[in-house]
């Protein structure tokens, strides 16, 4: 879905969360109705689906993980993605969703790794679903390793895929990578330039054609201050900078909040131009960068 003045973009809304602080009040007092209300409020705002997260109760208290989902699925009609690691919690999630009542759409599981794989043994016995794959990291001689460099990250998102094509049959239509997108406060590793990089190699591969990326924006702008040199709202801007880069490579889609008016950014754009000057630095050269962002 085009967002307004913006890209077009497949939001799938984050609210549902715990890490909100006011999303874990209505989790604490149980407040079906106000957890309604915030997935209305993300439907009516262009979510395509909805990332369901109750935190770690999920694993305790089954009968209100099933609660939240029937709850949610009596007022929207958008899709849910359910963002647990563990597999009993999804077959629970998997159990309860109603097809019919998002219009046939299928549910995303979110997420699976080259270590985590354990997820897709409910592919189909709970009913076809699509997948949020994560290609932060891989697994090496039996060990699960973090994911530094473009060809490390675009490798383990093919793998990733092509072997839920293989092996399970899925359509690429129906596989996301997730692509870490770090804080730049702290990335002297060149991190954000090997995941931008990562989009073009996995954006450019024939055998990856029509598979969906994605990624969390928010950790982008952590810690920094609120606003950018020229004023503008500096980590929205880092996001839109983020976005105006990887979008024309296939980056479609985002776990983000659906009412943040993603926008591309000019080339003239204070934080836009930082930011790739920024992506060109490694150690202290990229923190001295970063300080250009909020400092004349």
């Amino acid at each position: 879905m085009t967002q307004p003045n913006g890209f077009a973009l497949t939001i799938i809304g984050e609210r549902i969360n715990p890490g909100f602080k006011s999303t874990k009040a209505l989790f604490d007092t149980e407040d079906l109705p106000g957890i309604q209300a915030l997935a209305v409020k993300q439907a009516e705002a262009g979510a395509r689906y909805l990332n369901v997260n109750i935190g770690a109760r999920a694993l305790t208290d089954p009968h209100f993980m099933a609660e939240v989902i029937r709850a949610i699925q009596a007022v929207v009609r958008v899709p849910l993605s359910f963002d647990f690691p563990s597999a009993q919690v999804q077959e629970i999630c998997l159990k309860t969703y109603d097809r019919a009542k998002a219009d046939g759409a299928l549910p995303i599981v979110n997420s699976i790794t080259e270590h985590r794989w354990d997820l897709m043994d409910l592919y189909p016995a709970l009913g076809p679903f699509k997948v949020i794959l994560m290609a932060s990291e891989r697994v090496e001689d039996g060990v699960a390793k973090g994911n530094k460099t473009a060809q490390e990250i675009a490798g383990t998102a093919k793998r990733g895929a092509l072997r839920l094509a293989r092996e399970h049959g899925m359509a690429m239509d129906d596989v996301f990578i997730d692509l870490s997108v770090s804080a730049i406060i702290a990335d002297t590793a060149g991190l954000n330039r090997a995941t931008l990089d990562a989009v073009r190699l996995i954006g450019e591969d024939p055998d990856l054609k029509g598979v969906h990326m994605m990624g969390g924006l928010s950790n982008i702008g952590q810690q920094l201050p609120a606003k950018a040199v020229d004023g503008s709202d500096l980590k929205h801007s880092l996001e839109c900078a983020f976005l105006t880069l990887a979008a024309p490579h296939g980056f479609d889609s985002v776990l983000g909040t659906p009412w943040r008016g993603y926008h591309p950014l000019p080339d003239d754009h204070h934080v836009l131009a930082t930011y790739r000057a920024f992506l060109e630095q490694s150690g202290s050269n990229a923190l001295r960068a970063v300080r250009k962002f909020y400092k004349a």
